[in-house]
């Protein structure tokens, strides 16, 4: 019989309680950073994707880096929100968009995944990479309020090789 069984805990309570014993050992251990501002003056815009560590992927440390995850990794409004705070208040001057290969979002239709969900959203669907992180560097770029970008790169990271391909950079000028 299985601990949670024995205790009569659902699988649910027996996650969380070893999410909080987890954490107890991380806080034991963790670095204190107190500036809430990126010290490499970078965001991410990334997808949830749980094979993507980003910070591992990108070489960064706690405190370099804003990291935005949804589905995709594409550019929503509330990724502009995220974006809006990360430039006009904590320093953020770069962006990266980082999608990936073997996406739950490429190849198919808002349609099909309406269906699936039963959520009457717009999912964003990815049909060509290139495509897409263009259209979200554009939006970016063009954006008034995120004025303060002076770079903002799209990439593809490659779930099975740990490897990323550069797609798209847009630098402002001036």
């Amino acid at each position: 019989m299985s601990k949670a069984a024995e205790t009569g805990e659902s699988a649910g309570m027996t996650e969380i309680a070893d999410l909080l014993a987890a954490n107890r050992g991380y806080a034991d251990a963790r670095a204190n950073i107190d500036d809430p501002r990126p010290s490499r003056r970078l965001a991410v815009v990334t997808c949830m994707d749980a094979r993507i560590d980003v910070f591992a992927v990108l070489g960064l440390h706690l405190g370099e880096a804003h990291v935005i995850r949804n589905a995709g990794g594409r550019v929503t409004d509330d990724v502009l929100r995220s974006l809006a705070l990360s430039t006009g208040v904590l320093g953020v001057d770069t962006a990266v968009v980082m999608q990936h290969t073997r996406c739950g979002l490429a190849g198919v239709t808002d349609d099909e995944l309406r269906a699936l969900t039963g959520a009457d959203l717009g999912f964003l669907p990815i049909d060509d990479h290139a495509a897409a992180l263009r259209e979200d560097v554009d939006v970016l770029a063009r954006t008034p309020y995120l004025s303060r970008l002076r770079l903002v790169a799209g990439v593809v990271y490659d779930v099975e090789s740990g490897r990323l391909e550069d797609v798209v950079r847009w630098t402002r000028s001036g």
